[in-house]
């Protein structure tokens, strides 16, 4: 299209000082005719552009002139080369190449003033080839197969992915499951064997699913824990509400679904939580120790 070549053909002048005609139509594979008229385009249209012709001659833009026709303030501009690099964070390929060319359209340095890196110690690489299928598959609206592994058990999915979604340390994916005929989220690190299938959809995908009242919320139990103050520093970390005991230590609520995951998290303190409430959890949690110290014995 004309209006892209218009625009590539600024961008390109923005990074190099002058190019001929012939370079021009050799890029974009059309006359010099072409490139001519499109010169003219460009300055009726009030871009400063300008031909000289001779040895060494060629299209050029003035030497102060920026693309600073957008109506956004510096703050804006640095905020959305910053926001560029945080998603670079989860691009497979690690390339940098919209930011560099919004820095030059904008005039000014990349504002690189925070590093993000969503990915985990382990499996780094296995989660961001993941991410790059899940990414296809959103934008293409494809349908999707994996092996989804859960505290009960493993089950072959096939879903209709939505969106990608951070949340509490954890990338998940929000779809609509075909087996379970509803909406779910599934954990990234829990999908093998990921696939992309030939059939696509046409359901609407969702704005902002975090605003949603009551997501994740479903079946969380509410636990009682209390803390020792040799675990001070993950209750500082991982709580916003606690409560300090006279020995040091700290009473706190933890609101978390019921599942291995669960067990798991309270396994991480060791000796140095102990479940008050829920019984049932307690008692499990009990259970789960002692089985763990027979191992042992």
């Amino acid at each position: 299209m004309q209006i892209n070549r218009l625009f590539e053909m600024i961008y390109l002048l923005l990074n190099k000082e002058s190019i001929t005609a012939g370079e021009f139509a050799k890029h974009f594979e059309v006359s010099p005719r072409t490139i001519y008229r499109d010169v003219e385009l460009l300055s009726s249209a009030g871009i400063p552009i300008y031909m000289t012709k001779g040895k060494g001659g060629g299209i050029s833009l003035l030497p102060d002139f920026i693309l600073n026709k957008a109506v956004l303030t510096d703050d804006e501009k640095a905020d959305i080369l910053s926001a560029l690099h945080a998603v670079d964070s989860v691009n497979l390929e690690r390339t940098s190449t919209a930011v560099n060319k919004l820095s030059t359209m904008f005039g000014k340095e990349s504002s690189d003033w925070m590093e993000v890196d969503f990915s985990g110690w382990a499996n780094a690489k296995e989660e961001s080839a993941t991410f790059a299928i899940l990414k296809a598959s959103i934008l293409q609206k494809n349908v999707i197969q994996f092996l989804y592994h859960s505290g009960e058990s493993s089950l072959q999915r096939v879903v209709e992915p939505m969106k990608l979604c951070f949340k509490g340390q954890d990338w998940y994916l929000y779809a609509y499951c075909r087996v379970r005929l509803d909406y779910r989220f599934f954990k990234l690190r829990r999908m093998k064997e990921l696939l992309i299938l030939p059939e696509s959809f046409d359901r609407h995908i969702p704005g902002k699913i975090f605003d949603k009242e009551k997501v994740f919320q479903k079946d969380l139990a509410s636990i009682t824990l209390k803390i020792s103050k040799e675990m001070a520093y993950r209750v500082y970390d991982e709580f916003t509400e606690y409560e300090l005991l006279p020995d040091g230590g700290f009473l706190t609520q933890l609101s978390m679904a019921e599942d291995e995951g669960l067990y798991y998290y309270l396994a991480t303190f060791g000796e140095h939580c102990e479940v008050l409430h829920p019984e049932n959890i307690r008692l499990q949690m009990k259970e789960r120790l002692q089985k763990a110290l027979n191992l042992y014995l």
